[in-house]
């Protein structure tokens, strides 16, 4: 089974009685999401349960057109992006095959029906007893490699629908586009561990404008407790699955980004780099 599957069956099954949104408004939602259209908020009055309910249902449904489920990723994971949504925890969301571009890739400056990036940084399993790990290094002795990550997610929902820790985990966390860079294999995990927790993550405009610096510690204390956090809510991560770790700072709308941006990760073996352009 997929990982959307496992996903679906696990959620239906332990949120029987949550209250997730209709057919009709999945349908909905995926045609406006599939044609960069300002959509409803979906279980806007719900609960969490009825969020995730409802998220699994939309994966089902995303999937035809978006791709498998390649992995899972925290959103609001800094204070500043807590405070922002009305958050007191992250969200948790999903992340698909087809929305992962190669580093350097030009993209429509219109991606999505109300567009923004961010710095992020994804991490891939290397083996399933990540599942048992409780502390950040122990995460990352069973990651197989670290990749820089532009996430640009879509808000989707038009102005004047709730932004909510509800209504975003019922659209997975505004998945859209993501942009990978190079992988650097995690051949010391302790080494590793330090240098993710003591690098400095600085998101540029095309033109060199500093937009945003955080230190690696600004995602939860550590990246790796992004997925200690997804673990404790109930998700079984697999090798070979990636693992968004959420922003390092503020979301900005594309056209901060004057034609592009990239992030730099320095600390990090070779102080790597990940670029997109706008156009």
């Amino acid at each position: 089974m997929r990982c959307s599957s496992l996903l679906l069956a696990t959620v239906l099954a332990s949120q029987a009685s949550a209250d997730c949104a209709s057919d009709a408004e999945i349908a909905g939602f995926v045609q406006d999401y599939l044609s960069n259209t300002a959509t409803s908020a979906l279980v806007p009055g719900g609960t969490i349960d009825d969020a995730l309910c409802t998220q699994a249902k939309l994966v089902t449904a995303m999937e035809p057109h978006l791709g498998p489920v390649v992995g899972y990723k925290a959103g609001l994971t800094s204070k500043p992006a807590q405070e922002r949504f009305g958050a007191s925890e992250p969200v948790q969301g999903v992340l698909f095959r087809d929305m992962m571009l190669e580093d350097g890739a030009t993209v429509p400056i219109q991606w999505g029906a109300r567009p923004v990036f961010e710095a992020d940084l994804i991490l891939v399993v290397g083996d399933a007893a990540i599942n048992e790990a409780d502390t950040p290094q122990g995460v990352m002795a069973h990651i197989s490699s670290v990749r820089p990550f532009i996430e640009l997610p879509d808000l989707t929902l038009a102005e004047g629908e709730p932004i909510t820790p509800v209504t975003l985990t019922a659209i997975g966390v505004a998945p859209k586009l993501g942009i990978l860079g190079s992988d650097i294999p995690v051949s010391d995990p302790a080494a590793m561990t330090q240098a993710l927790q003591n690098m400095t993550v600085t998101l540029s405009a095309a033109d060199g404008e500093v937009l945003a610096q955080a230190p690696g510690a600004a995602v939860m204390g550590h990246p790796a407790n992004a997925a200690l956090w997804l673990m404790s809510k109930g998700i079984e991560f697999k090798p070979g699955d990636l693992i968004s770790v959420g922003s390092f700072g503020p979301l900005f709308p594309p056209a901060k980004g004057n034609g592009g941006a990239s992030v730099t990760y320095d600390g990090l073996p070779g102080n790597p780099k990940v670029s997109v352009k706008f156009e």
